[in-house]
């Protein structure tokens, strides 16, 4: 592992703990991972998530390989630079295929004019480079996870558990 692995790992380990003592509960670390597949986007989509505006995500669900998210599982959401910014939780979790998703789930991602056709346009797009790096290919009927979640701290809110005042 290298210095910088090591140093991500432990500043997600600390924000997890934080969060512990903020809710006064010892729970497991959850996952950690950044919304998107560019360190840009994954600060864009972050910050529209600590600005409320996106309750919502997607991702491709591959049978076997992908593990199903589920109603109260929690997350911790990383930055573009791998830096802890929020922890989430699951309020609701659903399988469907891709033409399925709905306009308010579209409007709940919080992208773009946040109608199901910005929706469609940008999330077919990276679907189809997604795809094209992991193995599977983009079609109408690719099964994917919507996940609505509610935000539960920032990393300003767990400034003073972090000792960052």
């Amino acid at each position: 592992m290298n210095n910088e692995t090591s140093k991500s790992n432990q500043q997600i380990t600390n924000f997890w703990q934080a969060y512990c003592r903020l809710i006064h509960k010892q729970l497991p670390q959850p996952d950690a991972w950044p919304f998107g597949s560019t360190p840009q986007m994954a600060t864009e989509l972050a910050d529209l998530m600590i600005a409320g505006k996106k309750t919502a995500t997607t991702s491709a669900y591959i049978a076997d390989e992908d593990d199903y998210a589920t109603v109260g599982q929690y997350d911790i959401v990383l930055d573009g630079y791998k830096r802890p910014v929020a922890v989430i939780q699951n309020v609701v979790s659903e399988l469907m295929p891709y033409a399925q998703v709905s306009a308010e789930h579209a409007y709940h991602e919080g992208e773009g004019d946040r109608s199901l056709a910005y929706w469609r346009q940008a999330h077919e797009a990276f679907f189809r480079e997604e795809g094209s790096r992991k193995g599977y290919q983009f079609n109408q009927q690719l099964t994917v996870s919507c996940e609505v979640f509610e935000l539960r701290a920032t990393r300003q809110s767990l400034s003073a558990e972090m000792g960052e005042e």
